[in-house]
């Protein structure tokens, strides 16, 4: 599958980041508990250079507990600030502004020196689309101060929201990169939704889907569609290893075909109907009601701040 999505608005926000870096005093990066290194932007790192960062790891109730630890303590390993959060239930979120505070304590205490107290702090959310930014801003708000839908490309302007007490944060879109070096980097992020569906043929990435959680979680495909008899598999060991992008084919067609079946989509002729059974993995799945999947985990020696595959 050759995925690609990098329309106009997004080399718009690639600029705007740019321009309005100089107004903040540090940014928020926010990535998926579930692909927690594909989901990261490798141009911001070049972007936002020195700027204090606070990463926070989004979605973590759709992802393994033993993962969101092993990301936790790997991103601390090599230093960077971290905070796991799940901005739908609320888990986590009230402590984004104590570790922004932490994150810029020594600027903090040298105002503080200068006389300067009660100065209100100014965030930068970035991140790719759909990992969850409106919805953490509305969540630290208490209101609906930013749109926040499951699916890419809600978030199309800048958008400042005050919060209090004294902290102000800058929603901006969400923003890809123009070219997947990894194919398996794209294959991670159209399964999760960060990219939009209509690029995409919905058959194709469900089957790659079924055969990943087949190798990875295969009791989770067979509970939940009654497969039935020995789907194969294993399930993660956390090594590190992904197969994303390069699973799939007649098995995970014929995965499909048999959760069809299972779920009594038949088209006619009594077919299984696996172009709506398709629809209905990649929906289960990004609403998490498949289970808690890890689909990449940390590999030692790797910085976390690069983005864009295994980390």
């Amino acid at each position: 599958m050759n995925i690609q999505w990098y329309p106009g608005h997004m080399a718009k926000t690639r600029r705007m980041i740019a321009e309005h870096l100089k107004l903040v005093d540090a940014v928020c990066e926010m990535t998926d508990a579930r692909i927690p290194a594909a989901s990261r932007n490798p141009e911001l790192h070049e972007i936002l250079g020195d700027k204090p960062r606070l990463l926070v790891i989004n979605r973590a109730d759709q992802a393994d507990a033993a993962g969101n630890a092993a990301w936790v303590s790997h991103c601390r390993r090599h230093g960077q600030a971290v905070l796991l959060t799940d901005s739908k239930s609320g888990a986590g979120v009230s402590r984004l502004a104590p570790a922004v505070r932490a994150l810029l304590k020594e600027k903090i205490e040298a105002g503080a020196a200068h006389g300067r107290t009660g100065r209100v702090l100014r965030l930068m959310v970035v991140g790719v689309p759909n990992v969850g930014k409106s919805s953490l801003i509305n969540r630290l708000a208490g209101r609906r101060a930013a749109a926040a839908e499951d699916r890419p490309g809600v978030t199309r302007g800048r958008q400042w929201v005050n919060l209090s007490p004294g902290l102000a944060l800058l929603d901006t879109p969400g923003i890809l990169w123009p070219k997947f070096e990894d194919e398996g980097t794209g294959m991670l992020l159209a399964y999760t939704g960060a990219i939009r569906d209509e690029i995409l043929d919905a058959e194709t990435l469900a089957a790659h889907l079924a055969a990943f959680l087949q190798e990875r979680y295969p009791e989770a495909l067979a509970s939940r569609y009654r497969l039935g008899g020995n789907v194969g598999g294993r399930a993660d060991d956390g090594t590190g290893d992904h197969a994303g992008g390069t699973a799939g084919g007649d098995d995970g067609m014929t995965l499909l075909a048999r959760a069809a079946r299972g779920r009594g989509f038949l088209a006619a002729g009594g077919l299984p109907d696996t172009e709506r059974m398709a629809r209905v993995l990649l929906d289960e799945f990004r609403g998490g009601k498949l289970g808690r999947f890890t689909l990449e985990w940390p590999a030692a020696g790797r910085d976390p701040q690069v983005a864009g595959g295994e980390a």
